[in-house]
């Protein structure tokens, strides 16, 4: 459901981990300088990574307009982007960031330290603004300090050793010169919806609301001028349309969000399939702050009483295999799958929940203390959402446990569910970025106010997570998130559903993809492009 940096933001079109190949047969095909290309979005853009208001819709056309310090490689670890190269003081408190020298924003001003601070400081770290992630940067870091025009240094309040991955997070940077004299950064309307600057590959050349974005390419780019000339996303919010103008030629890319349309899109001569395992955990968060979900017995009772195999075959049509935690297989370094195993076993469901003291009632409802046990469960008529819920509230009804499902529109739950916390219990996803480092959805502080939504809170598991931000070599970090993952799979501070895959549709005529994950390839859409 979520983006990872807030929850809101959602998945990220659900395509965090696709392996692109981008036509390799054809990959030797000769550029178009004209090629153009057309995606795909749900609503209009807010072009600011950092908005409250820039979800799903947004991400992927951020990415090509602010690029962050760092971005991924192809084994999914930090490279450099604007910053060249980074180190970290021996107690781990201060990195130092060199930056990239000639850069040039899209209005022709030079790129500096100044505005790396500028976006941290004035805009993420502010409590008041609520940037989109601000709870993940306010939970480290302290300040970022210019040392001088090409160098910044974050100071931090307590360890962070995957910073560099997470600046290449949906972490853009900002053009300080721009936001000068402007009280409230989320209403600079000219900037957020229209006119945005950036150092990326490409530029915004128009905006039709309702309608179209179209991107040109910026010829100033520090990477290169990029192969593509345009680069334009259609505002289509139902996904039968989007099905409808990918299998017409009308769409180049797509990301697939109902897995029984795979087998339309590769009878098509003209498209191309990609799946791949992510870095996405479909899950159930029960509210700690209902007293019935504080014990241990009920959490593992209702994962218990849910099919997931069934589940997985029925929702995702096989794409996706049961999880076990929020660190995926595709972390092969880290993930481990030797941990507390809940298949699906009723009986089990039942016992446990007896021993809880949840006894049936007359209507076969469970009860304690005289009154029943019903989950208010809210949800969202967004992608998957509502047939997962659906069948969550009927598995726990054939053990006596009754979910109260109301369905609302996307803006309304996330209102609901992530901003009030008024729910017992929902159906999400969290898409975080590839490392193991997981402590802005589990810490204790993030409770409440941050992105751990289930509020749950365990001085222990803490502890471990504070000990894998504090070491950055694999083995000390393998030891302690292995240890976090064997303490979650108890303890469930989530119902851990599966790890979907990703299913991504794309034009055999688009070429140059690296093949990482979507978020990813598009920090590299510089190189992308379409033959003659």
């Amino acid at each position: 459901m979520m983006k990872g940096r807030t929850l809101q933001s959602m998945a990220a079109m659900l395509a965090l981990g696709t392996s692109l190949s981008g036509g390799a047969a054809a990959q030797g095909a000769a550029a178009n300088p004209n090629g153009a290309v057309t995606f795909v979005t749900t609503a209009d853009p807010t072009f600011n990574p950092w908005s409250p208001t820039a979800f799903v819709e947004s991400n992927l056309i951020n990415e090509l307009i602010f690029p962050g310090l760092t971005r991924w490689d192809k084994n999914l670890k930090p490279a450099p982007d604007l910053a060249t190269s980074w180190k970290v003081s021996g107690d781990g408190l201060k990195w130092t960031f060199q930056l990239r020298k000639g850069v040039k924003w899209s209005d022709g001003q030079d790129f500096n330290a100044d505005d790396v601070a500028f976006t941290f400081n004035d805009i993420v770290l502010k409590k008041e603004l609520g940037a989109n992630g601000g709870a993940t940067w306010r939970n480290s870091v302290t300040k970022v300090n210019v040392v001088s025009p090409s160098a910044v240094e974050f100071v931090l309040s307590r360890p962070w050793a995957s910073l560099p991955t997470y600046l290449g997070y949906y972490a853009g940077i900002l053009p300080k010169h721009k936001f000068q004299g402007v009280t409230d950064p989320w209403k600079f309307t000219e900037f957020n919806k229209q006119n945005p600057v950036g150092t990326g590959p490409f530029k915004v050349s128009q905006v039709v609301s309702g309608a179209s974005v179209k991107l040109v390419r910026n010829d100033s780019y520090w990477g290169g001028k990029p192969k593509l000339q345009t680069v334009t996303f259609k505002i289509i919010p139902d996904s039968n349309a989007q099905l409808a103008q990918l299998l017409s030629g009308d769409l180049d890319l797509m990301s697939v969000g109902n897995p029984e349309t795979v087998d339309r899109i590769k009878s098509n001569p003209n498209l191309t399939v990609d799946l791949s395992t992510s870095n996405i955990y479909y899950f159930v968060a029960l509210n700690q702050d209902d007293p019935r979900m504080q014990d241990v017995r009920v959490r593992q009772a209702l994962l218990y009483a849910i099919d997931r195999p069934a589940m997985i075959k029925s929702v995702l049509k096989g794409y996706g295999q049961v999880a076990t935690g929020p660190i995926a297989p595709i972390q092969k370094e880290y993930y481990n799958a030797s941990v507390q195993q809940y298949p699906y076993d009723p009986q089990k469901a039942k016992a446990l929940l007896a021993q809880a003291g949840w006894k049936p009632g007359p209507d076969g409802t469970l009860q304690k203390d005289g009154k029943p046990f019903v989950i208010s469960m809210p949800t969202a008529s967004y992608q998957q959402l509502v047939p997962i819920t659906l069948l969550v509230q009927q598995y726990w009804k054939d053990i006596g446990v009754v979910a109260d499902v109301k369905t609302t529109d996307w803006n309304s739950y996330i209102q609901q569910v992530i901003v009030k916390r008024q729910y017992q219990a929902s159906a999400a996803w969290w898409s975080t970025p590839a490392d193991p480092d997981v402590l802005p959805y589990y810490d204790s502080s993030a409770a409440n106010v941050g992105n751990n939504i289930p509020n749950y809170k365990n001085p222990k598991l803490d502890a471990l997570l504070e000990a894998g931000r504090k070491t950055s070599t694999v083995l000390s970090r393998k030891i302690a998130y292995n240890n976090a993952q064997a303490l979650m799979a108890k303890e469930l501070p989530y119902l851990y559903l599966w790890y979907p895959q990703s299913i991504t549709a794309f034009n055999k005529r688009m070429l140059g993809m690296r093949g990482i994950t979507l978020p990813a390839d598009f920090q590299y859409a510089n190189e992308w492009y379409v033959g003659n």
